[in-house]
Formats: C-alpha cells, structure tokens, sequence
C-alpha cells in the first residue's frame, strides 16, 4: 500500500512508537463487547490493536483517503468507517456507553471537546491524545495560570486524569510541541450543578474573557450583584483563584438575583457548550 503524505489542513501527525501505542491500549483496557469509536484513525496505528480486543469498532475519519484505505483493510462489520468531520458528527446516534478514543488534531482538540460535552450523557469514557500545554489546562486546579474556562467548563461534566506525556519522536511527523494522554469519565447526575447551566457558562465565560483583571472588574456591571462575602471570595480574587464550586456559587447568585432576564437567559435554561476556543 502506497504511503501517504501527512495533510497540513488536516493536522496529521501519525503516532508510529509501539511502546506508546500499547500503553496507550492497555490505558483504555478495551473488553469484547465494547461500544468503541476512535476519532481519527489515519494510518490505524490504535485501530489494528484496538480491533484485537474488540468485536466492532467504528471510525470517524475526515480524510478521503484514509477512509478508503481504511475499507480496504477490513470489512464494514469490524470496522465501520464514518468519513465526516467530527465537529459535526452527532455522537448520540451510536447509542449509550460510547467509549471514545482518538489522537486528536491540535488544530480541532478545544474546540471538540466542547461539542463532545453535548454528549457525556451517553459515554462511558472518552481517551484522547492532545497537545500537553491542552491537557495541563484542561486538569488545571484553582490558584494556577493553566486554570482557566476550558478547566472549569470541562471539569463540570467530567472527572479528569492526566495520564501520561507522549514526546514528539513517537509521530511522523514529529509535531513541535509534547503531547499527552488524558481520561475523561463524565461525572454523573449526582454532580454538583448551577441552577441554570446557561448563566454559568456565560459567567465563566465572562470572568476569562479579561482573566488578568480582578475578578470584580472583569464581571463588570455583574459584580453588584454577587454577596461575594458571603461567598468567601477575597476582593483580590482573580479568575484562575476560583475553582468550580465558586463558579457555580456566583453563576446561581445572580442567578437568584433575577439579573439575567435581559439577555434572554432563563433560571431553568440548559445552555448549548460554546464551541469557540476560550
């Protein structure tokens, strides 16, 4: 089979270290029965070992090529390819306990793992490989530059584990930057949540959209309503010095305020994740 030539628009780099991609396995621990679907298979260096241990697995791959390649070499009722964009895949059409993995194009990692939140009801657990500098923000913890939106968004659905670094010369071709390998397990109805799911994602966006500010100026005309001593918050605080629980302690205090009815956002409203980088 002819090799293929890695696509720039695509952000291809290929994973080719063995030893990686048996940790890599043995992190997932795939069983038989398994409802498993990788995004970005390319060359298939996870799709051949992950099919030794499963009976059917699907397959999200963007490239026309890969796609074909990837029917070629095995037949749609072990491997079932959906040539899409992932952005745009409706995830729920697999059914319930989705397990998915992927080495994930840096250039559409933030981004998908935000449309993939419209999901975790139905997945079981979701391993991906992303840029380290990603993964580090996404399990950041309150008091740290890394914390930010993505952490605090993410970690409102989902229970994180950083697992292990991946060097640049186990691609090809080598990205600039270190990779890593993250477990997300969504986190069950029992979690804390906001009363309105739509103020806090516009509160959390709000309080990082100026994050080097306090947080009582970068909130704006919305400062006025939090009891922040009530709330324990120091009038120093900035945007990363909080974690989730404080989010969502603000998000329901203006809530209970009644101050978000002039941007449309409801008590009850259940927001739609923002796909946009933050």
């Amino acid at each position: 089979m002819s090799r293929h030539q890695p696509r720039k628009r695509f952000g291809q780099h290929f994973l080719i270290d063995d030893a990686v991609i048996e940790r890599i396995v043995r992190a997932i621990a795939p069983a038989p029965d398994d409802l498993l679907l990788e995004i970005g298979p390319g060359l298939s260096a996870l799709t051949r070992p992950l099919l030794q241990h499963v009976k059917r697995l699907y397959a999200i791959e963007l490239d026309r090529d890969l796609a074909g390649r990837l029917r070629r070499q095995w037949p749609q009722e072990r491997l079932e390819v959906i040539e899409a964009d992932a952005l745009k895949v409706d995830f729920s059409q697999f059914g319930q306990q989705l397990r998915v993995v992927g080495n994930l194009p840096y250039n559409i990692s933030t981004p998908l793992l935000f449309h993939m939140m419209k999901f975790a009801d139905g997945i079981l657990d979701q391993h991906f490989m992303l840029q380290r500098e990603v993964v580090d923000r996404m399990v950041a913890r309150p008091g740290g530059a890394a914390n930010g939106r993505l952490a605090i968004m993410l970690q409102s659905r989902y229970a994180m584990e950083k697992l292990f670094d991946v060097p640049p010369e186990a691609f090809d071709p080598p990205p600039k930057v270190m990779s890593a390998v993250v477990r997300m397990t969504p986190l069950p109805a029992s979690r804390l949540r906001p009363i309105s799911e739509a103020a806090f994602a516009f509160i959390v966006q709000q309080a990082f959209a100026q994050r080097r500010k306090m947080l009582r100026r970068s909130l704006g005309k919305w400062a006025a309503h939090i009891p922040w001593s009530a709330l324990g918050i120091a009038d120093s605080a900035r945007p990363e010095d909080l974690g989730l629980d404080e989010y969502i302690a603000l998000s329901d205090a203006l809530v209970q305020a009644g101050v978000f009815s002039e941007i449309g956002i409801l008590p009850d409203a259940k927001a739609g994740t923002p796909d946009e980088q933050p």
